[in-house]
């Protein structure tokens, strides 16, 4: 869970409900990250309500801070729910591509030079 998690609103008054549901989605994306990103990783959660003639639209835009990265997603649509639902979403891929950028050992071992160094050492 990201414990420094903090959610601001831009013209727009937050209810808990809505916060509720946005450490529910936002929280546990902790689990994407490697363990050394774990302890040290800050989300901030900006939720943005754009008057429109049609109606209102909200814009929420999540940072997260990682070691050596800051990885951001936005959208915007006519429902908060749905918004961040789509930013989780956005989010769960980058955090993926992060761990697999840092953490050179994953899925480099099946190579063609390491097939050729395992069987070199057996005889």
């Amino acid at each position: 869970m990201i414990t420094n998690l903090t959610i601001t609103g831009v013209k727009y008054e937050l209810n808990d409900t809505t916060k509720r549901y946005i450490e529910k989605k936002i929280g546990p994306l902790d689990r994407f990250l490697p363990r050394h990103a774990r302890k040290s990783v800050t989300a901030d959660v900006k939720i943005k309500q754009i008057d429109n003639p049609g109606g209102n639209k909200y814009e929420v835009e999540v940072i997260i801070n990682v070691p050596d990265k800051v990885i951001t997603a936005k959208d915007s649509t006519m429902n908060v729910l749905a918004a961040v639902d789509i930013v989780e979403t956005k989010l769960n891929g980058q955090l993926r591509r992060y761990k697999d950028d840092t953490l050179a050992h994953v899925g480099r071992s099946r190579g063609v030079l390491a097939r050729f160094k395992r069987s070199f050492r057996r005889g």
